[in-house]
């Protein structure tokens, strides 16, 4: 029994200690750290890049290739605090991420009514902050398409700048990196293409594939 204490005591002071080393160097709340440390740790994840997209100012729109259940806990875990999360119907009813939710507010997105835009231009028009899920797909049909008219419309009412996040893996019990671009506005996007009628939608989807490219070579 005694023995069994002190295991449960070195445990709960390691986690501690690793909570608190991810604290620090990141810059999260303590509650983020403390459901953060363990994934770190098992997944080997290489996070310095999120601290520019954490320092990008308000109104800010993180878009988030979302590849794996795991994507939205890693997120919840990194972001700002005050970021409102737009979480797709299946990970909203996942039991897997519940224990991060808690540490933002959450909404979930239903695909049949695409977003509430007003509400959400309003949310960062008053300096805030979201994370939307765009499903891993870089030939998108029709529909999925809509998500990125959406976003690409709501960051152009509310002047937010958006900054794209990949979360690239490879191998057996692999290495993950996050990576994010640095942010823009879709207005910059637009000009940086030099094509004068690029449609909204079509800049943010290429800035999204670029985010892809650059991580390439993690993933062969």
């Amino acid at each position: 029994m005694i023995l069994a204490i002190e295991t449960i005591l070195v445990v709960v002071a390691l986690w501690t200690a690793a909570a608190g080393l991810v604290q620090f160097r990141r810059g999260l709340t303590f509650h983020q750290a403390a459901l953060y440390a363990p994934l770190k740790i098992l997944f080997r994840i290489s996070d310095r890049e999120i601290d520019a997209a954490r320092r990008a100012e308000p109104p800010v729109i993180y878009v988030v290739w979302h590849r794996s259940r795991l994507d939205p806990a890693l997120m919840l875990s990194l972001l700002p605090e005050d970021t409102l999360h737009i979480l797709d119907e299946e990970s909203a009813q996942s039991h897997l991420i519940e224990p991060w939710r808690a540490l933002a507010r959450t909404i979930t997105f239903n695909a049949h009514h695409v977003f509430v835009s007003r509400r959400l231009v309003r949310r960062l028009k008053g300096n805030g902050r979201l994370a939307v899920y765009m499903p891993d797909d870089t030939d998108p049909d029709v529909k999925t398409f809509r998500l990125f008219r959406a976003v690409a419309r709501i960051a152009i009412k509310a002047e937010a700048r958006v900054v794209p996040i990949f979360i690239a893996r490879g191998g057996f019990l692999p290495a993950t990196s996050v990576h994010a671009l640095p942010p823009a506005t879709v207005e910059e996007l637009i000009a940086r293409s030099g094509k004068e009628d690029m449609r909204a939608s079509q800049a943010l989807f290429e800035r999204m594939i670029e985010a892809r490219g650059e991580t390439a070579a993690i993933e062969d």
